[in-house]
């Protein structure tokens, strides 16, 4: 099967490690693509990638027209809250815009399945970055795809356990919001396992929330690994 995969961050790197079949990867990011390109030579993987972003329409349906994808991972996305805060129409141009190129063009050239990754953060969003990507949701289910939502993926680029590693390396208290919080965790590999899974059984027009146990209080992650301390006190 032919597969495209917007975006190679933390889930669309670990997809392409996962499939099988014809796989083409579309970063806006020249050096990731490489180094994960020049990782799948050597595995022997048929993969194949273009530079480009998902907010050129232009760009993207040269994807479409040259590779014809059964299956789109659209996991190309702007992802931070706070800096969401600073640029809101650079988060409406990727998060919203750029997803409705996708469906758009998926539509047009009869791609089979679009899965789209979604975030728990859309969850009474209060910020832009969640405020877009559930938009980006709605278009999905409008257009009759399917978008996976889950919570934090340890080991991900920007997660919370990644920021209190470099905290605890540089000896600084490792800094939380509020002491209630508490959060879903779960590995990469195991989040795409089960996007694989939603992309199997998807019917298009859902919103898969997966199964990521039982969530755990932001204070006892610390595990003795530091002091805490609370934003704003």
């Amino acid at each position: 099967m032919r597969i495209l995969i917007t975006g190679i961050g933390s889930i669309g790197s670990e997809l392409l490690r996962q499939l099988e079949g014809q796989i083409y990867a579309f970063d806006i990011d020249e050096t990731r693509l490489f180094d994960l390109l020049e990782e799948c030579k050597l595995e022997g993987k048929d993969v194949i990638g273009k530079v480009g972003d998902i907010r050129d329409k232009d760009s993207l349906m040269s994807v479409f027209l040259e590779f014809q994808p059964k299956l789109v991972f659209h996991c190309a996305a702007l992802k931070h809250v706070t800096p969401s805060m600073w640029t809101p129409r650079e988060y409406v141009k990727t998060n919203v815009l750029g997803t409705l190129n996708v469906l758009e063009l998926a539509r047009e050239f009869g791609t089979q399945k679009v899965i789209n990754i979604s975030t728990d953060k859309v969850v009474n969003a209060e910020n832009i970055m969640g405020a877009t990507k559930k938009i980006a949701e709605i278009a999905t289910k409008i257009y009759g795809r399917t978008s996976v939502r889950f919570g934090n993926v340890m080991g991900s680029r920007g997660s919370l356990l990644m920021i209190w590693a470099k905290q605890f390396a540089e000896g600084k208290p490792l800094t939380i919001t509020d002491e209630r919080m508490e959060r879903y965790f779960m590995s990469i590999p195991e989040a795409v396992n089960l996007v694989i899974e939603a992309s199997r059984i998807g019917k298009g027009g859902e919103v898969m929330i997966l199964d990521m146990g039982k969530p755990k209080n932001i204070i006892d992650l610390k595990n003795g690994s530091g002091n805490i301390e609370v934003m704003g006190n």
